[in-house]
């Protein structure tokens, strides 16, 4: 089965940087929906679009088209005691958006000086990225996962 709207995409992947730096790849393979939900990045999703179990593709994706770039605002200099615990770098954090309410999840960069710089940019915001995939299984999705917009089941989500 070729890979079509409304079909459920499994697949092994691995993301390098400019540099040829592997950054992340599947351990599992993880599954998506296929069609314009938001499962995948859309030139991903463009490139696998046709294609068959077994099939790969290579997609080198701009900042924009992955993580976007970093956004400066994201970026805070917080003493320690304001914060609950010891702090490291690499530490993650929670916080709320005040002008949203989303809650935004920040991540320790540098302490010093009896401060923090928490980032709440992803990691990977501003890399160019090599995204390689092979499609390891196609199946027509379910009504359900249709009226849910996304993959369910073993490499998808649970409910």
């Amino acid at each position: 089965m070729q890979i079509a709207k409304n079909s459920v995409v499994t697949l092994h992947y691995e993301m390098y940087d400019a540099d040829n730096n592997l950054l992340d790849k599947t351990e599992e393979p993880i599954a998506y929906l296929h069609g314009g939900y938001d499962g995948i990045f859309p030139l991903v999703e463009e490139a696998l679009h046709g294609k068959d179990v077994g099939e790969s593709i290579t997609v080198t994706l701009t900042p924009d088209d992955a993580f976007g770039e970093p956004e400066e605002e994201l970026v805070r200099l917080e003493p320690l005691d304001v914060l609950p615990e010891e702090v490291e770098v690499g530490m993650m954090f929670e916080a709320d958006d005040p002008e949203t309410g989303d809650v935004i999840l920040f991540r320790v960069t540098n302490v010093a000086d009896g401060k923090a710089v928490l980032d709440g940019n992803h990691p990977l915001a501003g890399l160019t990225i090599r995204f390689v995939a092979t499609v390891a299984e196609v199946r027509a999705a379910t009504a359900d996962e249709i009226t849910h917009g996304h993959a369910h089941g073993e490499h998808g989500h649970h409910h």
